[in-house]
């Protein structure tokens, strides 16, 4: 349980910082107040593709993120198939061993 509460806290602490990066990122691109036209255009276009590539980044960064929450849960099924698997046969055993001492039947 402890564990499933740090990784929501996790989570959440990776989304709020992607979001405030995000906001630095383009807030501050919005702050040239160049007089010609033309740099306007370009910083706009600048800023655009900067954005552009944040957005991206955090994508890529998120889906690498999902992809390796996913292979986790996987192993951990896994093993927990793996514990039952051998809790069954401890348990198999042990009839075993109580019929040859004449315990049950």
């Amino acid at each position: 349980m402890r564990g499933a509460l740090a990784c929501g806290l996790s989570w959440r602490h990776l989304v709020l910082s992607a979001l405030i990066f995000l906001q630095f990122v383009l807030g501050n691109s919005d702050d040239s107040k160049s007089s010609s036209t033309v740099a306007k255009a370009e910083s706009r276009t600048s800023s655009s593709k900067t954005g552009t590539k944040v957005i991206l980044v955090l994508i890529g960064i998120t889906a690498v993120v999902l992809f390796s929450f996913f292979l986790y849960k996987l192993w951990q099924k896994k093993k927990r198939d793996e514990q039952y698997a051998r809790l069954l046969k401890l348990f198999e055993e042990d009839d075993e061993l109580e019929v040859e001492l004449g315990l049950r039947d």
